[in-house]
């Protein structure tokens, strides 16, 4: 009894490293993230989305080592804790895998070696070139699908693909269907080293999600108040914090949207599935308030930051950007230049978590001067990602961060 507590003590010690998924559609990413987890993406259901163990990421392991290798079952030391954060590999959802992005220490992208590389997967990479996530994995599946000319000639691809992006990456030729090669996949991530986490300064927590927990038919006196799920970029946050959350809510006054900065009161707070009594930055956590359950409902407060009361600066419609064009339109077929950013011109900026519809007032050389559709919470130095609509897809053409 007294070895599983000190086991117990040491997993809530480790240090946590939040980890994307990313790649195309086809190449395998969700049966790896199986391997690697334990769980399947059904999670992402409604009726499980209902529990407070919903992790705004996919699924959450520690990593142990013993004299055989890495693995996830619990043999050895633990050595770190780990958040998995599935991001969306259909074009459409861009948006949603940009936010996904902002949360990530380090990112797998998946690669299928019977297939190579796809127009997405070049754009996935750019997305992690464009929210600064310097730690990459790159797994080469379905290796079991390819004789072995094929396997060499998709990694020369690969390294071909990453010169002067991503230089001296792991590239771990897997198979996740045959189980091989899966505790190399852990070996790589605990070798991935953890930022410093800054846990002092005012807490700025990024909602990634929102929800309302309660089942149908919960008595009143157990309800649940909205639960915002998300990571804390620095600071601490506790149990009975007195907390507000920019933008807020959306309210509709004579064809004009308004927003309010809520104020609310930590209630619980959970890190991946844990209960505990204070947040410190690393992995994804969740925050459950006082607030009206239906506030939180569908994601309504993804986006917004939160933030002791009265701490953080105002909502903003304008904003400077320094800028970075790519040198070309990636996700599509074939090599397309991308025209350069014009006066008046609509584009869509993923900043954080927050997505917004920006157009054009300015621009200076490396500067671009925007007026926002939907305001944000903004932070100089944040970075940026910007999408432009090519024949009705948003596509990713380059980067920034705010002056």
């Amino acid at each position: 009894m007294v070895k599983s507590d000190v086991k117990k003590n040491n997993e809530n010690e480790l240090p946590t490293i939040n980890i994307g998924m990313v790649g195309h559609i086809d190449h395998g990413k969700t049966t790896l993230l199986y391997k690697l987890s334990g769980k399947w993406a059904s999670t992402h259901s409604e009726e499980l989305k209902r529990g407070i163990t919903i992790k705004l990421g996919y699924a959450d392991i520690v990593i142990y080592k013993d004299e055989k290798g890495y693995n996830r079952e619990g043999r050895g030391k633990a050595i770190r804790h780990v958040s998995f954060i599935d991001a969306p590999g259909h074009e459409m959802l861009m948006a949603t895998m940009l936010s996904g992005a902002a949360m990530i220490d380090g990112a797998i992208l998946v690669i299928a070696a019977n297939e190579g590389i796809k127009p997405q997967t070049i754009e996935h990479l750019a997305a992690l070139q464009a929210k600064k996530v310097k730690n990459l994995i790159i797994v080469q599946n379905k290796i079991d699908l390819v004789d072995i000319e094929q396997a060499r000639k998709n990694y020369n691809d690969i390294m071909e693909l990453l010169k002067g992006k991503y230089d001296n990456v792991p590239i771990i030729p897997v198979s996740a269907l045959q189980d091989i090669n899966i505790d190399k996949i852990y070996e790589a991530i605990v070798n991935i080293p953890i930022s410093e986490r800054k846990t002092e300064g005012e807490p700025i927590f990024l909602v990634a999600r929102s929800f309302d927990i309660n089942k149908p038919g919960t008595k009143p006196e157990n309800l649940h108040g909205a639960v915002l799920g998300g990571t804390l970029k620095q600071g601490i946050l506790k149990v009975g914090d007195e907390i507000e959350i920019k933008p807020g809510m959306v309210i509709r006054e004579a064809n004009q949207l308004h927003y309010k900065t809520l104020k609310t009161k930590i209630v619980s707070l959970f890190r991946g599935t844990k209960k505990v009594d204070k947040l410190t930055p690393g992995g994804s956590m969740s925050i459950e308030t006082e607030l009206d359950m239906t506030i939180g409902k569908n994601d309504a407060l993804a986006g917004c930051v939160v933030s002791h009361v009265g701490k953080l600066p105002e909502i903003t419609t304008n904003i400077s950007i320094k800028y970075q064009l790519f040198p070309e339109v990636y996700g599509t077929i074939g090599h397309e230049k991308i025209n350069e950013i014009k006066v008046s011109e609509m584009l869509m900026l993923s900043i954080n978590t927050s997505m917004s519809v920006g157009i054009v007032k300015k621009v200076k050389k490396d500067v671009i001067e925007f007026s926002l559709k939907i305001p944000i919470v903004s932070f100089r130095g944040d970075n940026v990602g910007i999408a432009r609509n090519i024949n009705n897809h948003w596509r990713l053409i380059g980067y920034g961060e705010i002056l």
